[in-house]
């Protein structure tokens, strides 16, 4: 099988690709700007982009990664800049591919279409409650693929992956491990919460599941490593895997709303204290899958790669 992946050299992508070359499939790279031999330009993806040269080269499937994704919580953007590239570019590409007889296209999108925050585990049937530019953007993109679908038979694949981590993560989590790594004092002792997160492996794995499995076909599915954390388990998780003492300090949640709304930060601290976790059970049912790395696992992964990181930096 030819599978075209856009956002070939993001966070995922760079994962992706050789994984999916192993298994067998031709794959074809496609970046915005291309720094390598083996990627494909097409520049700024948006409701304008011409696909027809990548389409060109029979392709079965396609994964669509390339978004604009917001490196942290707090990071604003005019919502037009999220519609451009992850609702516009979106249907730009899926109607050139329905055009051009691709048979599937997975889109990764994301858990936060549901909400924010969550006292149970998100569904896939759950109603919609977007609530940022940039979930929105990804709402709507999910709207586009399925009329697409509907009107022109090509099969549409939706994950929506909670929080991603794994060797290359960029953000709040970056910024977490560096935290721990530093061994800050955090207030975060006192907060009972569940999260969902998904190690970059097994978010992979499902992606090269959904390429060939015929159930996958015109469904969305949560997805998820299959356990829940509260905020100070992580944090305890990530100080184990760097091999770290330091502590938490078990600061009420009631204290930090309070300190988050005397600095304006109330919406952080809420999503710190919070919970947003995903039911994946049926991806599991439907499909058989089973993600092949436990958190226990993605975590030291993920903590192997930081301290790599952390000295090639150095020198």
């Amino acid at each position: 099988m030819n599978i075209l992946v856009t956002g070939a050299n993001g966070f995922v992508g760079q994962t992706l690709c050789p994984a999916l070359e192993r298994a067998g499939f031709q794959i074809v790279r496609v970046v915005r700007i291309s720094t390598r031999y083996e990627e494909i330009s097409v520049g700024e993806v948006d409701g304008k982009t011409s696909w027809g040269r990548v389409l060109n080269t029979d392709i079965d499937s396609v994964i669509h990664l390339a978004a604009k994704v917001p490196l942290t919580e707090e990071e604003t953007e005019a919502a037009d800049s999220y519609h451009r590239v992850n609702t516009l570019g979106t249907a730009r590409l899926a109607r050139e591919c329905a055009a051009r007889g691709v048979r599937r296209f997975i889109f990764v999108s994301t858990a936060k279409v549901l909400g924010e925050r969550c006292d149970e585990p998100f569904r896939a049937d759950d109603p919609a409650v977007p609530g940022n530019a940039y979930a929105i953007s990804k709402w709507e993109a999910e709207q586009s693929l399925r009329q697409i679908s509907a009107e022109t038979g090509m099969e549409i694949v939706i994950l929506r992956p909670p929080l991603i981590y794994g060797p290359g993560v960029r953000g709040n989590f970056l910024r977490l491990l560096q935290m721990v790594d530093r061994r800050i004092p955090l207030p975060l002792g006192a907060i009972h919460n569940r999260r969902s997160l998904i190690y970059l492996g097994n978010l992979v794995d499902i992606i090269r599941l959904c390429l060939t499995h015929p159930d996958a076909a015109g469904k969305t599915f949560m997805v998820s490593d299959g356990e829940d954390v509260s905020t100070p388990d992580l944090i305890r998780r990530i100080r184990s895997a760097l091999e770290h003492g330091g502590f938490l300090l078990p600061v009420p949640a009631g204290w930090m709303k309070r300190a988050g709304d005397f600095l304006g930060k109330r919406p952080a601290i809420d999503r710190l204290t919070g919970s947003l976790s995903v039911d994946s059970t049926p991806v599991q049912n439907e499909l058989g899958w089973l993600p092949p790395y436990n958190m226990r696992a993605g975590i030291a992964l993920t903590a192997q790669w930081y301290r790599q990181h952390k000295l090639e930096t150095r020198s």
